[in-house]
């Protein structure tokens, strides 16, 4: 199963500050374990809310609001994609991490990513054969870039 771990924002992260190279240490070493292990699949740091933009959806209308954002306990910081066995080892994974943010009470959240069989009748045969037209495609861009 694939799990977005999610670091949650505090309103030091949302600053811009960056993190101190004890923490750039230790985070490059857990990030070593996770990929040894073949947990990670992805992993980025975001920029603060203020140097982002929302889309707000209201029927066919839309409008662009920008960052910063309020609520930081409802933003995000960064993130990893994990492949796992299960939930449990996921949240064992993410109890070895060092304190994303050191200064304050660091948060990580885990969500499972819906994988195709999870979708029931309304994705149909068709759909499914996009979606994997479209995710082999994205592969072959990667390999390319």
């Amino acid at each position: 199963m694939r799990v977005l771990v999610i670091v949650k924002a505090t309103e030091k992260s949302e600053t811009g500050a960056m993190p101190s190279e004890e923490l750039f240490t230790a985070m490059g070493k857990y990030n070593e374990e996770l990929v040894k292990a073949g947990i990670m699949l992805a992993a980025e740091g975001l920029h603060p809310s203020s140097k982002g933009k929302r889309i707000h959806f209201s029927g066919s209308k839309r409008k662009v609001l920008d960052g910063p954002f309020a609520e930081t306990k409802e933003l995000i910081a960064g993130f990893w994609l994990w492949q796992v066995r299960s939930m449990e080892e996921a949240v064992e994974w993410a109890r070895r991490c060092p304190n994303p943010m050191p200064d304050d009470e660091g948060v990580l959240e885990i969500r499972p990513v819906f994988e195709t069989d999870d979708f029931g009748a309304e994705f149909t045969p068709e759909l499914r054969a996009q979606e994997e037209r479209l995710r082999a495609e994205v592969e072959r861009q990667q390999k390319k870039a």
